[in-house]
């Protein structure tokens, strides 16, 4: 287990170890999914209503890198909606490390939407230099599939009533998109969780009290057993804490 403050010796040092530390493993034969999560100390997973009042631009540093990283970043609709979205922005560094790494420019947005709900003028399709992926059901209306795939998206039904996840993952698979970067939402994680498909959680700790009726970071039919996880590092930075907890062995 590596527990570290962070890097400060220099900016190629901290981008050298940084990407070190959150390099997926090696020859990935199947999809492999890393969820990215904030959170206050007494658990809220907002404040007034985004993520955003509990970041902080070291925890927006790892979630850059972890998209870099990534082969596609996978993200609930009704998050996506709430904070904003757009498609993942093209930056010289960010093309280096890809290339360097063989992977595309940018990686895909996947959104999962039961109702194929996003709008065909949302920001992910249009200011995007990729088209998103839409992942939803045959119980979404065809007519929004239909004006969705019109406006460029990739959408793949996956699932009679509701997202099948394990199907959507195999549709990324057949895309070559193994390394998965999932930023939420709440219940898209908690399927996740229910679905015994979360490889590894990095959790960021913001050093806020929050109160309120803010949600947890997983809602859903509750998994039995409960998924035992191990910590793999602690990095600390500026009070924040950054955990990062793997899948148990066996």
């Amino acid at each position: 287990m590596v527990d570290k403050l962070w890097p400060v010796d220099g900016a190629q040092q901290v981008d050298d170890e940084l990407e070190a530390h959150y390099a997926y493993p090696e020859s990935l034969d199947r999809p492999w999914v890393r969820v990215n999560f904030v959170s206050s100390l007494d658990g809220a997973v907002t404040v007034g209503g985004s993520s955003r009042g509990l970041s902080a631009p070291v925890d927006q540093r790892v979630l850059g890198l972890i998209r870099t990283l990534s082969d596609v970043v996978l993200v609930g609709v009704g998050t996506a909606m709430a904070e904003g979205y757009r498609g993942v922005k093209r930056t010289e560094v960010r093309a280096e490390a890809r290339r360097r790494l063989g992977l595309s420019e940018v990686p895909p947005i996947a959104l999962v939407t039961a109702r194929a709900s996003l709008p065909p003028d949302s920001p992910l399709l249009t200011d995007t230099l990729v088209p998103p992926i839409v992942l939803t059901c045959e119980a979404a209306p065809r007519q929004r599939r239909d004006a969705l795939a019109d406006a460029g998206a990739d959408v793949v039904v996956a699932g009679d009533e509701r997202v099948d996840l394990r199907r959507a993952l195999a549709a990324l698979d057949e895309r070559g998109l193994r390394r998965i970067g999932c930023e939420g939402g709440p219940s898209l994680f908690g399927t996740l969780v229910d679905e015994d498909l979360v490889d590894e959680l990095c959790l960021t700790l913001s050093p806020l009290l929050a109160s309120g009726d803010a949600g947890r970071i997983a809602v859903g039919a509750g998994a039995e057993p409960p998924r035992r996880m191990t910590l793999r590092s602690v990095l600390h930075a500026e009070s924040l804490l950054l955990l990062r907890y793997a899948r148990m062995p066996g």
